[in-house]
């Protein structure tokens, strides 16, 4: 389906929810055969549409580097799927558990079941990645899926629509499209699990809504991911990793750096790095294909205001001053914005762009305090040589994942949980904690024809279990 109407909204989206759970009811535990049937399926059916999905995603942003669709869309997409399928069949077996000697003989396992049908609301700034990594996790758990892809994706939505009407049955996998009322009632349905990415303040919203059912959400949400930068680590090379990690998608990452602790005695050296760093991968910023635009007018209008907003405020803002924009793109060249301060708004908001405030500190102690001061981020990471500093990073601050000496690249870790913490989100998924955050751990108790409970059972006045009672709570 390609929309719905406003009126029959919530009566459509509960007729697909029915349809699904029904489907669900005949057959509550997929084999992993059949798991793995459907991820095998979804994998073919991007790579079937690979070209054309590169193309809607480069029309919806009006300029999407084709490898940074290749990597970071269709890369991690089947490599969730290559993971999964090799590990489903592990995951499912139950776990046995101990029994303690007064319940014996006895055995106990947590059995893992699917937790019925799944919604997914899926953003804008990886239409593809960020609709299939949850996807594969819920699909791998056994469960039904509905998903509401974003309005501010519309060719890549349709397109999407298309290849899973097509691949799988309305029952098994459904895809919702609409504007923002959509997506309100998505959030509305009694879902067995509800996934959203997105920002903090919708996040708010999703998570009221789901709670009128009781419905447990996973919320990948944002915030500043900030970037701690050592004097001991070599900082070419610090600038040439920070660098990538922001320009890729032209900062339009959850994971994105967001600002730039680093000693005063460093900070220029760091800027004139960075400048050099970017011109160096991205020799133009105007028609270069390598370098995605800003993916609406809106947003575009949001970053040239946090930058107007830093400048009024005493900001010193350095950006490439030798080419202007000629393409007609929304493309976006790297804003430096020094000595930024906790009144401007790019230290308020997700910046979500090219944009990086670079912000002097004494030490590595000030920059932990204040990044402690601060909502905990989705990321962190730190940059230095020492085992001992790096270790108290990790240790005296909160975040939902860390790269030590990187950025980003945590994420394309198939083996380690995704998710954030506080502000910037709550519970993960891919891999493993992905099938976990899909399913049900059930406690399993399993008792034969002799009870030895019985020797706990009342009148508890005869010395036999006066001495039992005694030794069981010694």
């Amino acid at each position: 389906m390609t929309g719905i109407p406003a009126l029959d909204t919530e009566s459509t989206l509960t007729g697909l929810l029915h349809k699904q759970r029904k489907a669900f009811l005949q057959n509550p535990c997929p084999s992993a055969s059949e798991r793995r049937g459907w991820l095998q399926q979804l994998k073919q059916a991007l790579l079937n549409h690979k070209e054309e999905l590169i193309q809607a995603i480069d029309a919806d942003f009006g300029g999407r580097s084709r490898n940074e669709t290749l990597i970071a869309e269709f890369m991690s997409s089947l490599g969730d799927i290559a993971y999964g399928s090799k590990h489903l069949k592990k995951w499912m077996k139950p776990s046995r558990r101990s029994v303690p000697l007064h319940l014996q003989p006895a055995s106990a396992k947590v059995l893992y079941q699917p937790v019925g049908v799944v919604g997914i609301i899926v953003p804008w700034n990886y239409p593809l990645f960020l609709a299939m990594g949850p996807l594969v996790a819920a699909l791998s758990a056994g469960n039904r899926c509905m998903l509401k892809l974003s309005e501010f994706t519309p060719e890549t939505s349709k397109l999407t629509t298309e290849i899973i009407a097509k691949t799988f049955p309305e029952d098994l996998i459904t895809v919702v499209n609409g504007e923002a009322d959509v997506a309100a009632a998505f959030s509305k349905l009694p879902f067995d699990h509800l996934l959203f990415t997105g920002s903090t303040s919708v996040g708010k919203h999703v998570m009221r809504a789901a709670a009128d059912n009781l419905t447990p959400v996973t919320l990948e949400l944002g915030g500043k991911s900030p970037v701690l930068v050592d004097n001991d680590f070599p900082l070419q090379e610090a600038v040439e990793r920070i660098c990538y990690g922001k320009s890729l998608n032209a900062g339009q990452t959850c994971v994105a750096p967001d600002y730039i602790l680093i000693e005063k005695s460093q900070q220029q050296a760091f800027i004139d790095a960075y400048i050099k760093a970017f011109r160096t991968m991205y020799p133009t910023v105007s028609g270069n294909p390598d370098y995605s635009a800003i993916i609406n007018e809106r947003q575009h209008e949001r970053l040239q205001s946090l930058i107007q907003d830093a400048k009024d405020k005493g900001a010193t803002v350095v950006t490439l001053d030798d080419e202007s924009i000629t393409d007609g793109s929304r493309r976006m060249p790297p804003h430096l914005i020094v000595n930024a301060t906790d009144d401007m708004e790019v230290m308020q908001q997700e910046i979500f762009g090219p944009l990086l405030p670079v912000i002097a500190i004494e030490n590595l102690n000030e920059g932990i305090e204040f990044i402690r001061a601060r909502p905990r981020p989705l990321a962190l990471y730190y940059f230095g040589s020492s085992k001992e500093r790096q270790e108290q990073v990790q240790q005296a601050t909160h975040s939902g994942g860390v790269c030590i000496n990187e950025t980003l690249m945590h994420v394309a870790i198939d083996d380690m949980p995704f998710g954030g913490i506080g502000p910037s989100g709550m519970g993960h998924y891919h891999g493993h904690e992905g099938f976990l955050t899909f399913s049900k751990a059930k406690s399993v108790l399993s008792k034969g024809r002799f009870n030895s409970a019985k020797l706990v059972f009342p009148p508890h006045n005869t010395k036999l279990k006066k001495a039992i009672l005694k030794f069981i709570s010694s």
